[in-house]
């Protein structure tokens, strides 16, 4: 039994994971992990949330909430995320604990002991508007490289070249926009040149690498090694460990890194044993393997190595098989940019071995791979359900139907050897693809040896035979098991789920894991009780019937043009406005400060008109118009074209005639988005549009109906005669409607 060491890169907890991080990072250590605990292997596979990036504290300041508040939210929706994807870890942690902090300081301390730590006055970007020093993904301009319009100011992801300050051209601050100034401070530096001969050596027998994993790390070291800043004048992060710096923390890079370290310590102190990470980290014979995307190949091959040799006497990475991107169309998946499905929303309309199952099919591992919805829906279908679960299903019900249990098998050796052979290749081949990380080939050999079943199922012809021929029907009967229990265990480290309940309807009270990989040769045991089968994938259908929005045919909106403005009696911020929706209404809106009104009337607005009437300071009002609020701005939605007063937005669905309560609207989620595509739209992030609407042409700004929180579908709103519903006026993506 073997040590292995898996190390996933840190997703950021600035918003929930998506489609590209488990193609990209999560879903290939899985599977590499699930392989070796098969085969009998120790494994210690370990990652977190980076609560420290600066991507946390955008989202911080965008919300206007304190940067550990967004970190501990994202990450308890990723953990269950992860989870949910039947993901193991043996811990995933988070980088603001104090075991890390404890952890980072001490490897920051034997560096700067070791003398690969020095201070210098270096130039960092400064906005003058801000009055702040910008960290590094507060920055964004050209590359000078591949000409990337928004590479980010330490690294573009374009390309992969990082910068120092002031490298890249055209600099702008991403919170005013301003063009940035290079002032002096001072920081501690990573005297990452003094590892240059050593990290050529390190790198020269590693063949074995990927070929982008060996370019990156080439093209990095041919260029000579600079040394980088190691800390950064920000408050959120892990300080630096000496008096004098309490104004600065330590450079999200440099101790992100060190977070594999940190998780594996805190995993032994978990254990109860807290030492038990020592052999991991310190034996040489303990492969290390770390899992990531392409855009982070640098810092694994050559300046956490550079850490870790500077550290001294712990174990270098021996494989980083970074994956290339998922894209989107064409772009890259992304958090910062918005461009993303995510998994808690997917995981609501879709069983996490469908998940699984497409992304290893289409795992990026040598060149960008380009996720379809129109693919998801064919490759679920025709192969997970319709090869796969097809024989799954046809088997066992079969043989449980006519026998109850595993029938003996009662025929001659050579006639095994057909089905005993198909089973062998299929095993050597996924077990030789997986022990080098080429799980799209794996995959593969374990769908051929499931057509292979098919294929004899329907040469064998049980149907016939149970007829005729009792015991030569239990004979292949007996067969056709053998390759359903070999597909269970195969097919476990890619769709863990469905492999666990085949191994159930087989009879096994024992877990697939504690029989094992040897289990795939050993014979399955005749008069072993069969569980009654059924089918263990759905067929899904994509952009069919919309019942995700049935929420919103509780709204009854209708086109309404304001007649009539007058200052309410009683409250200096409302007006109350006579309204044509067909019918003339009263309506009372906290209007005052945002327009005229002069500017209001004739103006063609959206009303809620089956909301509970409501008196606002003596005055009813009987309805709502809808507007969206965003940084102190008002901005009332309003029909893209001229349409009567009284027209229904219904979106082509039933709106409802019962009566709303404020708090039954209050549930119901609406907001502006910008059509980032024919097929999506920009809430804040990416998700696809829907509805008679749904394609109403790129950069147009659009009310959207969100069915949930972390949905990745958007209903566009728009009227009977599909006139889409827009905003009066310019205001940010993903701001509310009320």
């Amino acid at each position: 039994m073997a040590k292995v060491v898996v190390c996933v890169a840190w997703p950021y907890s600035n918003s929930p994971i998506h489609l590209g991080h488990v193609a990209g990072s999560l879903l290939p250590p899985d599977i590499f992990a699930k392989y070796h605990r098969l085969k009998g292997d120790e494994v210690l596979m370990v990652s977190g949330s980076d609560q420290h990036g600066t991507p946390v504290t955008v989202k911080a300041e965008k919300e206007n909430v304190s940067p550990e508040e967004i970190a501990e939210k994202y990450h308890n929706i990723n953990s269950k995320a992860i989870k949910d994807l039947h993901i193991d870890f043996s811990l995933f942690t988070k980088t603001h604990t104090q075991n890390h902090f404890e952890v980072v300081h001490d490897v920051f301390l034997r560096l700067l002991d070791n003398g690969y730590l020095y201070k210098k006055e270096t130039l960092q970007y400064h906005c003058p508007r801000c009055q702040r020093f910008l960290p590094d993904r507060y920055v964004e301009g050209r590359c000078k490289n591949c000409g990337n319009e928004r590479a980010r100011g330490d690294q573009c992801d374009s390309c992969g070249t990082t910068f120092s300050a002031g490298e890249i051209e055209a600099a702008r601050c991403t919170l005013c926009g301003s063009s940035p100034e290079l002032k002096d401070t001072e920081h501690y530096f990573l005297r990452l040149s003094a590892f240059q001969e050593r990290l050529l050596d390190y790198v020269r027998d590693k063949s074995y690498w990927k070929a982008n994993v060996q370019t990156f790390t080439r093209n990095w070291l041919e260029a000579g090694l600079a040394d980088r800043a190691i800390t950064r004048d920000m408050t959120w992060g892990v300080n630096v460990p000496l008096p004098g710096w309490e104004d600065k923390v330590i450079y999200v890079w440099f101790e992100a890194v060190i977070g594999y370290l940190s998780a594996s310590i805190e995993w032994a102190k978990r254990s109860g044993d807290r030492d038990a990470w020592i052999p991991f980290w310190t034996d040489p014979e303990v492969r290390h393997y770390y899992f990531l995307g392409k855009d982070n190949i640098p810092f694994h091959t050559i300046i956490w190595p550079a850490i870790l040799m500077g550290y001294g006497g712990l174990n270098l990475p021996y494989d980083v098989p970074a994956n290339e991107f998922l894209t989107f169309k064409g772009e890259k998946f992304s958090k910062s940019r918005g461009v993303g499905i995510d998994i808690p929303s997917l995981l609501q309309d879709y069983d996490s071995d469908i998940i699984r199952y497409y992304l290893a099919t289409e795992m990026p591992e040598n060149r960008d791979a380009e996720f379809s919805w129109e693919e998801f829906e064919v490759k679920i279908n025709n192969e997970l359900v319709a090869t796969l679960g097809n024989y799954y299903h046809r088997v066992l019900s079969f043989t449980h139907r006519n026998f109850g249990n595993v029938p003996e098998f009662k025929s001659t050796e050579e006639n095994r050897r057909e089905v005993t052979d198909a089973i062998r290749t299929a095993m050597g081949q996924v077990d030789e693809h997986l022990s080098t990380c080429q799980f799209k080939k794996a995959l593969k050999s374990v769908m051929d040896l499931a057509q292979f079943g098919n294929r004899y199922f329907d040469s064998v012809a049980p149907w016939a035979l149970v007829k005729n021929d009792r015991d030569k029907c239990g004979s292949v009967l007996n067969l056709n098991l053998e390759v359903v229990k070999s597909l269970a265990v195969l097919s476990y480290p890619f769709i863990p789920r469905s492999a666990e309940d085949v191994w159930r309807l087989l009879g096994y009270e024992a877990s697939i894991l504690d029989k094992g990989w040897g289990w795939i040769m050993t014979p399955i045991s005749a008069g072993q009780i069969l569980q009654e089968s059924r089918p263990l994938f759905s067929r899904v259908v994509i952009g069919k019937g919309d019942q995700m929005f049935s929420d919103f045919e509780k709204l009854s909106l209708k086109i309404g043009t304001i007649q009539s403005v007058s200052d309410h009696p009683n409250a200096d911020k409302l007006l109350v406005m006579d309204v044509d929706i067909g019918r003339r209404i009263r309506l009372v809106a906290g209007l005052k400060g945002h327009y005229l009104s002069d500017e209001l009337i004739g103006k063609k607005i959206v009303v809620v008109t089956n909301l509970q009437p409501a008196k606002l300071r003596g005055v009813e009002s009987q309805g709502m118009l809808l507007a969206a609020e965003h940084g102190g701005k008002v901005m009332l939605l309003t029909p893209a074209a001229d349409v009567l007063a009284g027209e229904s937005v219904d979106c082509g669905m039933k709106p409802s005639e019962k009566v709303l309560t404020f708090p039954e609207f209050q549930k119901l989620s609406m907001l502006v988005g910008r059509m980032a595509s024919q097929d999506s739209v920009d809430i804040g992030r990416i998700v696809r549009s829907k509805g008679p609407c749904a394609a109403a042409g790129p950069g147009k700004t659009v009310a959207v109906f969100l069915p949930s929180a972390e949905a990745c579908d958007a209903l566009v709103l728009c009227t009977k005669n599909g006139v889409p519903i827009t905003v009066d006026g310019d205001i940010e993506s993903g701001a509310p409607i009320r």
